[in-house]
């Protein structure tokens, strides 16, 4: 309970924070908060990592990015499992150009990978949000996109959260991946996306994308990322 308070706790602090210095403008700050919980498997994992580092190359996403006033995003990769692990695994970089997009996935290709205990998708989104603060970044939107296999079981409810980032502005995209298998002796949990629609996802268009396995992950994460960048209105959509 100590730790849960915490967690919950230091959104107070955030909402107070303010940058001191000159901040570059962008069109958006966006978060990628990945699972990496041990529900994920070797395989899954690898396939998840590829997944990003593929889309994050792709000539939509490109596309995107070079649409928008100022023709750059500043980004960030995050992994989380339980209250007790978080990390940023890339730190802020400006993605302006097809260049800065492959610098940016040659090293999440390379960065090592982790697996660990329980799923705490609201502690995960806690220190996602804290990379906005003094990002030395200024921009209209702040996305958090958070992809996982499970709902939590660990750490801060998710919703209680989700609340209060939106409050402060920050919206959050979802990215569910329906497993239809057993998960440490558990039956497969069908109703992931109603969870995340319900339980996560939250601010000003706020939507998520389902993939059905990891298989479909990249493909998932690629449409996610147009629409995000692209700041495309709506709710629910599949991957095409």
């Amino acid at each position: 309970m100590k730790r849960r308070s915490a967690l919950v706790g230091s959104l107070a602090a955030m909402a107070t924070a303010t940058a001191a210095r000159a901040d570059t403008p962008v069109d958006l700050q966006l978060v990628l908060a990945v699972d990496v919980s041990r529900s994920i498997d070797e395989v899954e994992a690898e396939l998840q990592r590829r997944g990003y580092v593929e889309a994050l190359t792709n000539d939509r996403i490109i596309d995107a990015i070079l649409s928008g006033e100022h023709r750059r995003i500043a980004l960030s990769y995050t992994e989380w499992a339980g209250t007790h692990y978080q990390i940023v695994v890339i730190d802020w970089s400006v993605i302006d150009s097809a260049a800065a997009a492959r610098r940016f996935a040659d090293k999440l290709a390379e960065a090592p990978r982790a697996a660990q205990s329980w799923t705490a998708i609201g502690a995960g989104l806690v220190h996602a949000a804290q990379r906005f603060e003094d990002s030395g970044f200024v921009s209209k939107r702040r996305v958090i996109d958070i992809s996982g296999d499970g709902r939590t079981n660990d750490g801060p409810p998710a919703e209680i959260v989700r609340d209060r980032l939106v409050a402060q502005g920050i919206v959050i995209n979802g990215l569910p991946v329906m497993m239809n298998r057993t998960n440490f002796g558990r039956p497969p949990d069908l109703t992931l996306d109603r969870y995340y629609e319900e339980n996560v996802i939250g601010g000003p268009g706020a939507f998520m994308i389902v993939a059905d396995n990891f298989d479909h992950f990249s493909r998932a994460v690629r449409t996610k990322l147009v629409r995000e960048i692209s700041s495309i209105q709506g709710s629910l959509a599949a991957p095409t």
